[in-house]
């Protein structure tokens, strides 16, 4: 195959890939480390995996968790129904009632109380495993940036 040309000018002689990309490859550019920048998203790929594997596993527990109360409100919401039509006067039935309507309130207070702490625990877990990462993350790029000043300065 002929070299590609333009006119008399040969194109090849102005820029060759190959001995550029295997130029990078082996000294990299300008004393830039690639492989140790793919290293460092390979890391930041992992930590984004562990984050969301962190989330997934938190609303799994807050749906387990949801149906579970779910469950519990219907069962005493069963035996209220039945204590509510026992044999009774109007005004025992009627502070019944109330008792078991500040009873629920109560109940769903504290379980609304439990779902958001399950909420924040699991996003605090994924969210510390980002910031750790993006830590790591700066503390490789100043590293790189001193390496790179360091080897400007040794030329």
């Amino acid at each position: 195959m002929a070299n590609p040309t333009f006119g008399d000018f040969d194109v090849t002689k102005l820029f060759n890939p190959t001995k550029l990309f295997q130029d990078i490859k082996f000294t990299g550019l300008n004393g830039f480390d690639f492989e140790a920048v793919m290293a460092g998203q390979r890391r930041n790929i992992e930590a984004f995996t562990a984050a969301s594997q962190a989330a997934l596993e938190g609303f799994q527990s807050l749906a387990k968790r949801q149906a579970e109360m779910v469950r519990q409100s219907v069962d005493e919401s069963n035996k209220a129904m039945k204590e509510m039509f026992a044999a009774g006067s109007p005004e025992e039935k009627a502070a019944r009632q109330a008792e078991l309507t500040k009873a629920a309130f109560e109940r769903a207070v504290a379980n609304t109380r439990e779902l958001t702490q399950l909420v924040a625990r699991s996003q605090n877990e994924a969210i510390d495993l980002l910031n750790k990462r993006v830590a790591e993350g700066l503390d490789e790029v100043k590293g790189f940036i001193a390496k790179t000043n360091g080897k400007a300065r040794a030329a």
